[in-house]
């Protein structure tokens, strides 16, 4: 699915151009786990879904 791109192009970034900016997690977490960490950003995988190739909800 487009969503599943969207992750993958994600995660790449992460350890590219926005590493030490962005982190990626497929982890289940809440929003107490990130209380220190130094990332301006967290992309959270499991919350969210593709519903066609052109619809993605975040």
């Amino acid at each position: 699915s487009i969503y599943e791109e969207i992750c993958v192009a994600i995660k790449e970034a992460t350890n590219g151009p926005f590493k030490n900016i962005l982190v990626y997690t497929e982890d289940e977490v809440v929003s107490t786990c990130f209380i220190d960490d130094i990332h301006s950003s967290i992309f959270y995988a499991k919350a969210g879904i593709s519903l066609d190739d052109r619809i993605v909800i975040k």
